[in-house]
């Protein structure tokens, strides 16, 4: 086993996921839920990056070929809809009751994509499938993903000690905090995005 690239892929992957950085937004999406919600809501976001995720590592590159995208594309579509759920996080529309369906629709917009499975996480996995020459070490990704998901499931999933300990109005602060720090990797996705065309088509001028 290549340990190696496993410990490369894992640790890259999870500091891009980030899984601590993730509970600020999860609270402020989910915090007003009922326990079972909130944890049915983290178990669906993470199913939901897990097969995003390999989607891409899959078929990626022939997806956005087939489609003539480019990476920082698919980047500031990201930003921009992070700019989305920032703003409701700031003005306090994630405070309104929410049903089902809204649960649901939390749990995969914008927890599950572009949250967990977002641009970088994405275009990490591309890199490192480019890099992989053997079933062994496609295996060994696919390895770090799951690996990765499980560490990310584990820290939402125990989130709820988190609620009962900033209660209400502390969840409520800490939705505010969330949507600037959200609007602000949006903001970074965006210029990156803007960055990386630049780079791409300056020279074709």
């Amino acid at each position: 086993m290549n340990l190696k690239l496993f410990g490369e892929f894992f640790v890259t992957l999870l500091v891009i996921v980030d899984p601590p950085g993730m509970v600020p937004v999860f609270l402020a999406l989910t915090g007003a839920m009922p326990a079972k919600a909130r944890n049915r809501a983290g178990t669906q976001a993470v199913l939901l990056a897990l097969g995003v995720i390999i989607g891409f590592a899959v078929a990626g590159q022939t997806l956005l070929d087939y489609l003539h995208v480019q990476l920082p594309a698919l980047q500031a579509a990201g930003g921009l809809l992070l700019v989305l759920v920032a703003l409701q996080l700031l003005t306090g529309k994630t405070d309104e009751p929410t049903d089902a369906a809204g649960t649901s629709n939390v749990a995969l917009v914008p927890l599950g994509t572009p949250l967990l499975a977002g641009p970088g996480a994405i275009v990490a996995t591309m890199l490192f499938v480019q890099r992989a020459h053997s079933a062994d070490e496609y295996l060994i990704l696919g390895g770090a993903v799951l690996a990765v998901m499980a560490t990310v499931w584990l820290v939402l999933r125990f989130s709820g000690l988190i609620v009962r300990l900033l209660r209400p109005a502390g969840i409520e602060v800490l939705t505010r905090i969330a949507g600037l720090l959200l609007a602000a990797i949006a903001v970074q996705l965006i210029a990156d995005a803007i960055f990386a065309f630049v780079q791409l088509y300056a020279p074709r001028l």
